[in-house]
């Protein structure tokens, strides 16, 4: 006897989301953050450094290295970036062809979870009520829509804005996590297509910084496979088994195993990890809980399952990192998934309640931001105008005419959305999740065209860089022992000045220049052979001082 499903749904809620209202959304929240700025602090600046350096002959693409400094790391990823820099030099500047890949698995990322979405909800277990007299969804139309509140749910995790619009080895695990998803969900529709896919991805994820990840989730997707009652299903235990199996080969042949384990089981570690989550993971986290409670009878099914075993593993590997958000952001795929699930059993007040809340929150962030790009570009009101100045001394907006249009079509594009959810739209199954993704979309779309100047300047190493330049010129090369990867990344690509980082680079090296970073209010330590001839920061840095020699 079959377990009666908690979905009701009528073929009218089955609408699906218009297609070129899909793909405008996904293009305003996938294209800013790509496109206009530099590689910012910490972790996508020193990838990119990475890439440059292999792209111009300045490291082996085997062993990479950064101002002589060996680098370990995922290969995969610096070469996706370092082949783009290679093929598109000198027609794209470097910063944004190394972000065309990453832009293309950003848009791969949310096309896999539509299409993994779509696959699950077709299966019988997942399917709504049937109706005694008719008008229940069709399986396609219901399938579809479902989807679709899957990729909005996906697209409105606040987790998903910054860290999916970096150059870092995450986005291609990522990317690959949603992939593995397609392929489990695709088995029963599929012959060779999981297949290859299962294998593909496995073995993507091993070699770009995952590999536990990998062989972990083989073997995980083989358990759920295996106890599935359809026999393509069943056959993809196998080859996820031997995805394992090469992921492990793989990781084990370019030494790519690290263990880092980072907890230490303290109250502010386990609080910090609590914050984390609640805010990276909303709003998708709230409704994969009602996922996993309405559809709790039916935790076994592959809808539930594929999914939710996923989304646990990934959050045991966050935890035992220490409550990484870069590890929490392969489950976030998983997590709008089952997410989407809750749709089709939300009661009115709660489809209401999130519509408001969605509503008021980024209206009112909106209008923030729309208020500080005033108060910076005219001075008015002064008090706003000053607090920029104080937070970011030396900073000056530009007017940007085109950044200033975009913003303008985006809210009375919010302010429509608005319109149209507050009218007579009951029906759509999706419905729910349109504010929250468009919401996502606006405010992103705004800090990336109305505050990208001032986070650029905060967040780029240029204005740091160009303090210390007023000291030293354009010289041959800079000595900086001791020195963070990101800084060392930052003076070879933006300022293209070679950085000799060698621990004893002050005592052996050729460079007339050295320069050493010093808490800020400590007094800057002598250097033998070497004359301190002035110091500098980042202008929104308080805690570094950059202290200046010369030979």
């Amino acid at each position: 006897m079959s377990t009666p499903t908690p979905a009701l749904v009528t073929q009218r809620a089955a609408q699906r989301l218009p297609r070129w209202a899909l793909l405008a959304l996904c293009a305003a929240w996938i294209v800013p953050g790509f496109v206009g700025r530099d590689p910012w602090r910490n972790a996508d600046v020193t990838a990119f450094g990475i890439m440059s350096a292999m792209a111009e002959g300045r490291s082996s693409w085997w062993h990479p290295t950064l101002g002589g400094l060996a680098v370990e790391g995922a290969p995969l990823p610096h070469w996706i970036g370092a082949l783009f820099i290679h093929l598109l030099s000198p027609h794209v500047d470097p910063t944004l062809a190394v972000r065309i890949p990453f832009a293309l698995l950003l848009a791969l990322t949310l096309a896999a979870v539509w299409y993994a979405t779509f696959h699950l909800a077709r299966t019988e277990a997942a399917q709504p009520l049937a109706f005694a007299f008719g008008g229940e969804a069709s399986p396609v139309d219901y399938a579809r829509a479902i989807a679709d509140g899957a990729l909005l749910a996906l697209i409105a995790t606040l987790g998903l804005v910054h860290l999916g619009h970096e150059i870092t080895p995450e986005m291609v695990q990522t990317a690959a996590m949603a992939g593995y998803l397609w392929a489990l969900a695709a088995a029963p529709y599929r012959l060779w297509q999981p297949r290859l896919l299962a294998l593909g991805t496995l073995a993507v994820l091993s070699v770009s910084g995952a590999p536990f990840v990998a062989c972990a989730l083989g073997g995980v997707g083989a358990w759920v496979c295996w106890r599935s009652t359809y026999p393509g299903v069943r056959q993809l235990a196998f080859w996820l088994s031997a995805g394992a199996v090469v992921a492990a080969a793989l990781a084990t042949a370019s030494h790519a195993w690290t263990w880092r384990y980072a907890l230490n089981g303290s109250w502010d570690q386990t609080s910090q990890m609590v914050r984390m989550w609640i805010w990276f993971m909303w709003p998708a986290w709230p409704l994969a809980g009602l996922t996993l409670w309405r559809w709790r009878r039916q935790w076994r099914n592959r809808h539930v399952a594929v999914p939710g075993s996923a989304v646990l593993l990934l959050f045991v590997v966050s935890i035992w990192m220490g409550g990484s958000d870069r590890a929490l952001l392969l489950a976030l795929p998983g997590l709008a998934i089952l997410a989407a699930f809750a749709l089709p059993t939300l009661k009115r007040a709660a489809s209401a309640g999130i519509d408001w809340f969605s509503m008021c929150f980024f209206t009112l962030a909106a209008a923030f931001i729309w208020a500080m790009y005033i108060a910076m570009v005219t001075g008015h009101p002064a008090q706003w105008a000053a607090n920029v100045k104080r937070l970011a001394p030396g900073f000056e907006a530009p007017m940007q005419e085109l950044s200033l249009a975009l913003a303008v079509i985006a809210t009375l594009t919010w302010l429509a959305l608005i319109r149209w959810r507050t009218g007579r739209h009951p029906h759509p199954l999706w419905k729910s999740m349109a504010l929250p993704a468009g919401g996502v979309a606006l405010c992103w779309l705004l800090l990336m065209t109305l505050w990208l100047p001032l986070l650029d300047f905060a967040r780029s190493s240029r204005p740091g860089m160009e303090r210390v330049r007023a000291f030293v010129g354009q010289p041959p090369c800079i000595a900086a022992p001791h020195v963070s990867l990101a800084m060392v990344a930052s003076w070879e690509t933006l300022a293209k000045i070679p950085v000799d980082a060698r621990p004893d680079a002050a005592k052996d090296t050729q460079c007339p220049i050295l320069i050493q970073v010093t808490r800020s209010g400590g007094a800057a330590p002598p250097v033998p052979g070497w004359t301190w001839i002035g110091e500098a920061r980042r202008p929104t840095d308080r805690a570094e001082l950059v202290s200046v020699y010369r030979r």
